[in-house]
């Protein structure tokens, strides 16, 4: 455990110590707060025009939930900045062979640096916290969706992030890697539209597979053990992966 925890201190220091990991935290503070302004804007007004008409409105089902949703969309974009450098640039400068020959295993190199860019990722969306605050201070959201909410993005951003380090660890190129995560991930994105003009079995099968559709549940409040089960298993398998694509190249080296 003590390599694993080296590991993910090394990556998560080196986002901080980048100008990389300040620009993508800032940009995912700026695309979430243009999100949070927009659905507050909606909220007000639909607010409003409920107060005519007799009684208040949720604000965790009209604005918490869908800002919640948005940060999938900002992830579609951001993430593969944050796992396009973790083995492509350890190819490129040549420092993959210090570490495959370093007294770690394979498996801990992975989840070191899976936690690292976990614990990147979980500084990005305690910067979004900060906005979720103010509805707290002058409003009263019910607390148990916002944190079930945060658990479903923590677990869908953890399944884009072991499918980001998999595409990373096959080239040394980041550029490739970034634009090949994102079009992977844009796959994972839509593949639920496919099942629209399919038969209902073939909807039912393309909407489990899609990491967005698992996430409407925590944004609800509700933990289901199949959404848990489903992203853990995503996980699991993107980690898988990359073991394979590092123990590859462990034996070319």
């Amino acid at each position: 455990m003590r390599n694993i925890f080296t590991i993910a201190g090394k990556e998560l220091r080196g986002f901080f110590a980048s100008p990389m990991g300040w620009v993508v935290m800032g940009l995912f503070a700026l695309l979430f707060g243009y999100f949070f302004m927009a659905h507050l804007t909606y909220f007000v007004g639909q607010s409003m025009q409920a107060q005519q008409g007799g009684g208040p409105i949720n604000v965790n089902q009209f604005m918490i939930r869908p800002l919640l949703q948005n940060v999938a969309l900002i992830n579609l974009f951001l993430l593969p900045m944050i796992t396009m450098r973790a083995y492509a640039e350890e190819k490129r400068s040549g420092t993959i062979e210090l570490l495959l020959t370093s007294p770690v295993t394979d498996m801990q190199i992975i989840l070191g640096k899976f936690l690292g860019v976990l614990g990147f990722y979980a500084a990005l969306l305690a910067v979004t916290m900060l906005y979720v605050s103010i509805l707290f201070v002058y409003g009263n959201p019910e607390f148990l969706p916002v944190v079930t909410g945060y658990l479903g993005l923590l677990l869908m951003g953890g399944c884009f992030l072991s499918v980001g380090l998999f595409i990373s660890s096959t080239t040394k190129n980041q550029v490739v890697a970034g634009a090949a995560t994102f079009v992977v991930f844009l796959l994972l994105w839509i593949i639920s539209w496919l099942g629209q003009s399919a038969g209902p079995t073939a909807a039912q099968v393309l909407d489990y597979l899609s990491i967005v559709w698992h996430f409407d549940d925590f944004g609800k409040g509700v933990i289901d053990t199949k959404h848990v089960i489903y992203y853990l298993s995503f996980i699991t398998f993107g980690l898988f992966l990359t073991m394979k694509s590092v123990d590859t190249e462990r034996w070319r080296g």
